[in-house]
Formats: structure tokens, C-alpha cells, sequence
């Protein structure tokens, strides 16, 4: 569980505190005030991007110089808590660094310590936007199970766009330089293969004893992009070169998977569903990864604005699921209203103006 949480110079926050946390925590204000800000800067405790996919700069408290700063302490049930902190420096502002009890670490090794989950307005369009959301979608639920997923992702990235220049480049690549950018693709692209796979797999068998109702079940199925092993994919891409030579890209990887979803109970694609069942199987899924994070690991869910655009019947079964999940849940409103029932057990904050008052 994250306490003694602190954002320094990050968005609207000049200095902000959040300490004497709980299981559940709700930040309370008015559009603006900087409630997402705050969740934005807890999903920097995973690597990647952060819930908005946002550039380090736009991160920065006003003019976008100098740096930020967000510290927290993460709670061991042996031994003294962890201090985790990820920062920019004036110097590099497109440079994140990370610290863990004081000592220099990569963003990588934070999800060894944590696994973060997080549900917010701008993924309503999942099922029905770019594939490549639900592949990102895909990776960053990964860490849950191997936290070495997101650098065999970056790093197989890396080298496709090396063999994309390569490719597009008028003079014919030599075999050697191909051989060489491959092998990087084969190591790393059949991790992140085997790792979406056992993914899409957990889930499912965490979904199977999830209730039908009120969230509806949704079925998910790993769709390999041409290649489904390391050694498919390395005989692809030697086989493939002519062809994506004169597609001047590559036309087989992982970087063309896809993540199927139907409604199970009617047999439809996620993409054709009414927008509350999109929106009730994509809490299903966020619940499902939740519970499975919350696994060996401290488990840290972010929900933006989720509970206001529930009726009453799922909004309770979303409290009684995530009291259940083991997960620390971090939530935002509006308004206290919609979160009457858990209210009491909950550690509340007023957000106005880029700083939190506990109430």
C-alpha cells in the first residue's frame, strides 16, 4: 500500500501531500481541480508513459522547466516501508529517473515492487479505437505476471524500426545487418509473444469465476500477429524479407497482434456492443487484473471518474469487488455522493486548485 505520497512541481501541484492512506482513497473536486493529476502521477510507479501517455514535459508544474518530483512510501508486511521516487531533472526534462530507498534504479524495476491497474474516460474507445491501444493494453496488464515484459516490449519496438530503416533504405541491407536486428527481434518479440499469451490466458481463467452480472463477462483471445513462438517468428522475418522489402516495412510480428473481446454471454464483438456493455466489460477485465496483481505484489488500482457513470446495482458490486481484489484503490469524483457506502472506510481528500485537504 502507497502512503506518505508526495508530488512536487507535477502538473497544477506544487506541493502536494497525501499521508495516513487507506485501502480505499477518494479524491473529491470539481473538473480541473487536479484529481486525475494525482492518479496520473501514481501510474508513473509503473513503467512507460503514465495513464496519459503524456511527454515529460507536459508534466511539469506551469512553464514545462525545471523537473518533478512524486515520492511515496510503499508498505512491506515484513520490514520497514520501500521509499520509491521517479523524477526529471532541468538537464534532461525527457529523462525519467527512479529511486528506490535512495539508490538509482530503472523504471522497469518498480513493477518488481508494484503492479498497477488503472481505468480511465479516455479507454472507453478501447475495444473500437487502433489496435495498437489494446497491444499497449495488453503489455502494461502484463507487468502484472512478469515485470520484464515492458523492456522486451520497448526493446523489440526498437529494433523493428531499425529493420524498417533497413528496409526502406535504397540500397538492399546486408544479410549480416539483418541477421543481427533479427536476432534482437526473435529474443525480445518472443518474450512479449509468450507474455501477452500467458496474460490473456490468466485472465481468462480469473473471468471464469467472475459473476455474469452486473459486469458483463467478456471472452478475450490472444490473436498472434502471423507467428505464435520465437522460432515461428524467426523463420518469418528470414522468409519475409523480399516481401517487406517491398513493403518497405515489416509485415509479420508482434507488432501486428491483436486482442480479441466478445461478449460472451451474447456472442458479440466488444466493438459492436452497446457502449455500457463496452464500458461494464472493461471493468470486468480492470477487476480481473486487479485481483490477479494484487498477487505477490502490492496491487495499486487507479479509477478516474468510474463510479459516477455506474447505476447504483453495478456501483455496488464494483465497491463489493474491489473491497475483495487486495488491491489499494485510488478513485475520483465530482462529487462524495456516489461513494456514500464506502465513505466511512475510506481516506478522502478535497482536491482544489492543484493541492488535497483530507477531509
Amino acid at each position: 500500500m502507497l502512503d506518505r505520497i508526495s508530488l512536487t512541481r507535477f502538473r497544477n501541484h506544487a506541493a502536494t501531500e497525501l499521508s495516513e492512506t487507506s485501502r480505499f482513497n477518494l479524491l473529491v473536486g470539481e473538473n480541473g481541480a487536479g484529481k486525475t493529476n494525482v492518479l496520473e502521477a501514481l501510474s508513473l510507479f509503473a513503467p512507460g508513459r503514465g495513464l496519459r501517455r503524456a511527454a515529460l514535459a507536459d508534466m511539469v508544474l506551469h512553464d514545462g522547466t525545471g523537473g518533478f518530483a512524486i515520492g511515496s512510501d510503499l508498505a512491506q508486511e515484513d520490514g520497514d516501508p520501500v521509499r520509491l521516487g521517479t523524477y526529471t531533472e532541468n538537464e534532461h526534462p525527457n529523462r525519467r529517473k527512479v529511486r528506490i530507498n535512495g539508490a538509482e534504479g530503472t523504471a522497469s524495476a518498480l513493477g518488481e515492487w508494484l503492479a498497477l491497474t488503472w481505468l480511465t474516460p479516455a479507454m472507453d474507445g478501447l475495444f473500437t479505437g487502433p489496435a495498437a491501444d489494446r497491444r499497449r493494453f495488453m503489455d502494461r496488464m502484463a507487468l502484472a505476471l512478469d515485470p520484464a515484459h515492458a523492456s522486451h516490449a520497448t526493446r523489440y519496438e526498437a529494433a523493428l524500426r531499425e529493420r524498417n530503416r533497413l528496409l526502406s533504405d535504397d540500397r538492399a541491407p546486408e544479410s549480416a545487418w539483418l541477421d543481427a536486428i533479427e536476432a534482437q527481434m526473435v529474443e525480445h518479440g518472443g518474450r512479449v509473444i509468450a507474455g501477452r499469451a500467458l496474460l490473456v490466458d490468466t485472465l481468462m481463467s480469473r473471468i471464469a469465476h467472475m459473476p455474469s452480472e452486473p459486469f458483463a463477462r467478456p471472452a478475450l483471445t490472444y490473436a498472434p500477429g502471423g507467428t505464435d513462438t520465437a522460432e515461428a517468428l524467426s523463420q518469418a522475418l528470414y522468409d519475409g524479407r523480399a516481401r517487406d522489402r517491398a513493403a518497405q516495412r515489416t509485415l509479420s510480428g508482434p507488432h501486428r497482434d491483436e486482442l480479441d473481446v466478445i461478449h460472451a454471454a451474447k456472442r458479440v464483438p466488444a466493438a459492436q456492443s452497446s457502449t455500457g456493455e463496452q464500458k461494464a466489460m472493461l471493468v470486468a477485465i480492470t477487476l480481473a487484473h486487479a485481483a490477479l496483481a494484487a498477487q505477490g505484489r502490492s496491487g495499486i488500482l487507479l479509477l478516474d471518474e468510474v463510479a459516477a457513470h455506474l447505476d447504483p446495482v453495478r456501483r455496488a458490486a464494483l465497491f463489493e469487488q474491489l473491497a475483495a481484489s487486495g488491491a489499494q484503490v485510488w478513485m475520483t469524483g465530482t462529487e462524495l455522493a456516489p461513494f456514500d457506502s464506502i465513505a466511512g472506510d475510506a481516506a478522502v481528500w478535497k482536491v482544489s486548485g492543484g493541492s488535497a485537504r483530507r477531509l
